[in-house]
């Protein structure tokens, strides 16, 4: 497949092997949240966000995986490193407390391992003097360690936002607040405070500002005379820097700058949730680059392949056993793609790409003038597209579908697009026509 030239080329979706597949895989899984009915045929041809299903139908896929993918299919540096690490056995052990070496010194490794991956966390993340890495499986371990080490450090209350999504393990889900069915009937973590996060533009309609005396909801909630809750109690807040389940939604300026002067007043931690917009989602590093905050932890994961929480030293438990996995962090190849990610995304300027071709879409949406779209908003290639009801939003992501194009849903009535970080100007072309044409059929 060329990369220069490939188009979509959409049969029938779902084709009759997919059904075959899909049958077969609920014959045994339980029941879950399916992203889409497409089955990606690994054996087949597949580059950057062009990938082929088992029936043989070529698809564009502006989904990254959920995000997962930043590099989409067989980026050639990733299918490079992955050919020269081989096939080791046992491979899982890339957790906190094995060491493991991929040949070379430490400084100047034949292959980056799970040390060099913490090593550029710590690099990524220096801007905010963080200098210590827990490596764990998935996103909802990143965020569930980043409670823990708060809780560590004092205090049995936590702070959380509407339409906030931190992770299914339940210190994790305690913290949801994007649809009640992910927290329905589990048994949650006490203490635990909601409050808006408000993306007005304009005067604020969304409850977060306030005439009390505090001047917004949290402030109130804190206030040391008013207030229902004592500071000193407050463990953390966590926040996405860009809602991801709920939405796609944008922090208010107004909104961030009171958040972080609650932080400075009170001393609370700040957990910054970057499994969906870091890594260069957004067109910088980290989500929260973009905002005047300055975050205490950073959670990472679906695109770093392995789960991480990133502090300071002194934010860290230092007795050993706090915590710690000795089947965590993926595995040797996931460590190795991370750190591999993480130098394509700088060597090869994605940070500025994900930015252009994110410009790029966006005016292309607003001049298209979709009459049922209600918003466009977003930063870089992490881009919600609102439309007027849930109803019409379904029926683009299944027209899209039909077209060869993936999408996702989020929130209530929002299409996300998510396409590789080094998409190109034809394709972000292609993948806006195709859009654009399935929203009109909806």
């Amino acid at each position: 497949m060329d990369r220069d030239t490939a188009v979509p080329d959409a049969r029938t979706l779902p084709g009759e092997a997919a059904r075959e597949w899909t049958d077969y895989h609920h014959r045994f899984a339980a029941p879950s949240t399916y992203v889409y009915e497409f089955v990606w045929d690994v054996t087949a041809e597949a580059t950057g966000p062009f990938c082929t299903d088992v029936d043989g139908n070529v698809l564009l896929d502006f989904t990254s995986h959920v995000a997962a993918s930043p590099l989409g299919y067989n980026h050639p540096r990733l299918v490079e490193a992955l050919a020269s690490l081989g096939v080791v056995t046992p491979g899982k052990i890339a957790g906190q407390d094995f060491y493991a070496s991929l040949g070379g010194d430490p400084a100047d490794p034949d292959l980056p391992g799970p040390s060099q991956l913490m090593e550029r966390l710590v690099e990524w993340t220096d801007h905010y003097g963080m200098d210590t890495v827990f490596l764990s499986n998935s996103g909802a371990e990143a965020v569930e360690n980043a409670i823990k080490i708060c809780y560590q450090q004092g205090g049995h209350r936590a702070v959380t936002f509407d339409g906030a999504f931190h992770g299914r393990t339940l210190g994790a889900l305690s913290m949801n607040r994007s649809k009640a069915i992910h927290r329905a009937g589990y048994p949650e973590v006490p203490g635990v405070v909601s409050v808006p996060y408000c993306t007005c533009r304009g005067a604020c309609t969304c409850g977060w500002r306030t005439d009390g005396p505090g001047g917004n909801v949290l402030a109130d909630e804190l206030h040391p005379d008013h207030g229902r809750t004592a500071p000193d109690e407050v463990a953390f807040l966590v926040l996405e820097p860009i809602q991801g389940e709920g939405g796609y939604r944008v922090p208010n300026e107004r909104f961030v700058a009171d958040v972080a002067a609650i932080r400075e007043r009170h001393d609370i931690r700040v957990i910054s949730d970057e499994i969906q917009a870091g890594l260069g989602r957004t067109g910088e590093r980290w989500g929260v680059d973009h905002l005047d905050l300055e975050p205490d932890i950073v959670t990472a994961a679906k695109g770093l392949r392995v789960g991480a929480t990133v502090s300071r030293s002194d934010v860290f438990p230092s007795d050993t056993g706090r915590i710690s996995s000795t089947w965590g962090a993926g595995d040797l190849s996931a460590a190795l793609e991370g750190a591999v990610t993480m130098d394509v995304v700088e060597d090869e300027g994605l940070l500025a790409n994900a930015r252009e071709r994110g410009r790029q879409l966006r005016e292309g949406l607003v001049d298209a003038n979709l009459e049922a779209v209600t918003d466009v908003r977003g930063r870089g290639l992490m881009l919600g597209v609102e439309f007027d009801s849930p109803e019409r939003q379904e029926r683009v992501v299944a027209n899209c579908f039909e077209r060869g194009l993936l999408v996702l849903g989020c929130g209530r009535r929002t299409v996300r697009l998510l396409p590789p970080l080094d998409v190109t100007d034809r394709e972000t072309a292609l993948g806006l026509a195709l859009f654009t044409e399935a929203a009109a059929a909806a």
